[in-house]
């Protein structure tokens, strides 16, 4: 059974991105007989061309998209430069967990309290330093015709995502060995680790720097919070009008998305020419051999930036909390005057239902993850296999792919199979975009796992399935929940999976809060938000406080 095990995964892959994309391509042309479109036509794309918003939500796409992407490369390298071989890295490393836990919609919330004219750091100034005693009226720094508030909520998500990631690829390198000879050679810290270290760990990093480029370019829940509304970014023209009333507009969203899924191609592209650039360039300086340069100053500044992105993270995180908890909470006040949890008891009844439904989904999709991860796993170990590069990017197709391309498509062949608005399709949905996560998290350590422990057991008489179950397992149990725990709060953050599979009806705390975040009270938005954010963090908790109870006695284990 096991060696069906790639080929089920694969088909999970590419059978759903390849139907979903077929779906939405046709009717980009035309092709949609359930509305009447029964010949191919360019009618959707003249339709979006002339759309009076056109060319801004094109741009507002790319910028937000580049932008954030290459601000959160450029941060990360900086401090992980700076924070390399320091005795702080690993108290800094732990505090990544709450911000790579939150979703990027309650993130996005946080940040909107925070940087909203009447948010909390307007108060914070108010009125000694500002002189407001009342919120400013000419401060736009809430969905800003520019993008410039979504950009930076993007980055409170990417850059701790690439410090981590930068951190990973660095555990693969030889960094320490390289280091020391390059300061042997006279080259300065910052100097000698984007000489000989960052090369390598780029090339490490590549594929998951696409995969949040591509996101940023396609993100549609952090936009319909931060960014301008009229007209707003490519993805969300799209999402709004697959899911107007007017079937018209199918057309255009499928010419839309289509559109999106080439903008993301060609970003990539240039990303890619923009990666030889830099390789040319640092060839040549590498070959001059110069100790001094710019090095540290832009380490310094690219580090300190990045802390103050994480702090922003954290204060976003304290700001829902304390919405949630105000009774009064008036301006300037830096805090509230007032403090109740009678919001938590009013909506308690309101979000158990969409709190339940997000947990029951969300492990759902990363247990079948984990099951299907194990199973290509051990057949791999089984059959000596040693798969390439080819398979890290089909891993990452689902990533690579903007949701809007295929996701409308997919519902499509969902509403033909009846299974939309359930269970079991969101579940499935959901699983798209977890088991990448879920399988990249266990690779490493279950491919790590010295072998002579299975092959004493099976010295001992004990056959494989035995071998799997009673030593591999048990040894492997804090990187399986560590896995599990981030498939889970992968799929808590799913937004667009949800809405498109769900039909609507599938109510999820994402869901809630994204519709929340459109004008409710403060303090409820705050409730969902802070929820959302909790439950991912209560899981990776219990991933790593569970091996320690169980192997309390063994070190090694726990």
């Amino acid at each position: 059974m096991l060696r069906f095990a790639p080929s089920l995964t694969l088909a999970l892959f590419l059978a759903p991105i390849g139907a979903g994309l077929i779906g939405t391509l046709l009717p980009a042309f035309g092709y949609l007989p359930a509305i009447g479109g029964t010949a191919l036509s360019l009618e959707p794309w003249r339709a979006l061309v002339a759309w009076p918003g056109f060319v801004s939500a094109l741009r507002l796409s790319v910028t937000i998209g580049l932008g954030a992407s290459l601000l959160a490369l450029v941060l990360a390298v900086g401090f992980c430069a700076l924070a390399y071989d320091r005795p702080w890295l690993r108290r800094c490393e732990r505090l990544l967990a709450p911000l790579l836990a939150a979703p990027h919609a309650a993130m996005a919330i946080g940040f909107a309290f925070l940087i909203a004219p009447s948010g909390w750091l307007v108060r914070l100034v108010s009125p000694g330093l500002s002189g407001w005693d009342r919120p400013p009226t000419g401060l736009i720094t809430l969905q800003d015709p520019y993008g410039l508030a979504c950009l930076a909520g993007l980055l409170l998500k990417e850059v701790p995502y690439l410090v981590l990631m930068i951190l990973g690829a660095m555990n693969q390198v030889p960094a320490r060995p390289m280091l020391a000879a390059a300061r042997g050679m006279g080259y300065r810290g910052a100097t000698a680790w984007f000489k000989v270290v960052l090369p390598l760990v780029y090339a490490q990093i590549r594929l998951p720097v696409y995969a949040m480029l591509a996101f940023s370019l396609s993100v549609v829940d952090m936009a319909l919070i931060l960014a301008p509304g009229n007209p707003p970014p490519l993805a969300v023209l799209a999402a709004r009008w697959f899911a107007d009333y007017d079937l018209s507009l199918y057309g255009p969203a499928a010419a839309a998305a289509t559109l999106q899924l080439a903008l993301v191609v060609l970003c990539i592209g240039l990303w890619r020419l923009g990666e030889l650039a830099a390789m040319a360039i640092g060839r040549r300086w590498v070959e001059r051999g110069g100790r001094a340069g710019i090095a540290g100053p832009a380490v310094a500044g690219g580090g300190a930036l990045a802390l103050v992105v994480g702090s922003l993270g954290f204060l976003c995180l304290a700001g829902m909390a304390i919405w949630s908890l105000a009774r009064t909470w008036r301006f300037p006040s830096a805090l509230p005057t007032q403090w109740t949890a009678m919001t938590w008891t009013v909506q308690l009844d309101r979000v158990l239902a969409p709190a339940v439904q997000t947990v029951a989904i969300a492990f759902a999709a990363a247990l079948v993850a984990l099951a299907l991860a194990l199973a290509c796993l051990e057949n791999e170990q089984r059959r000596g296999l040693h798969p390439g590069v080819n398979v890290l990017w089909l891993l990452y197709l689902p990533l690579l792919v903007p949701q809007i391309a295929f996701l409308f498509g997919a519902q499509v062949v969902l509403v033909r199979l009846g299974l939309d608005g359930s269970f079991l399709a969101v579940t499935w949905a959901h699983l798209l975009f977890v088991l990448p996560y879920v399988f990249l998290s266990l690779a490493d350590p279950f491919r790590a796992l010295d072998p002579r422990y299975p092959r004493s057991a099976a010295g001992l008489g004990a056959r494989p399935g035995r071998v799997f179950w009673r030593i591999k397992l048990p040894m492997l149990l804090r990187p399986l929940l560590v896995a599990l725990a981030v498939g889970f709060s992968v799929s808590v953050g799913q937004y667009l999976p949800t809405l498109f599979a769900g039909a609507g009806r599938v109510a999820t705390l994402t869901t809630e809060a994204v519709t929340l975040a459109g004008g409710a009270d403060r303090r409820i938005i705050g409730a969902y938000a802070f929820l959302q954010s909790m439950l991912p963090l209560i899981v990776y908790g219990a991933a790593l406080g569970i091996p320690r109870l169980a192997f309390r006695h063994r070190r090694g284990l726990a």
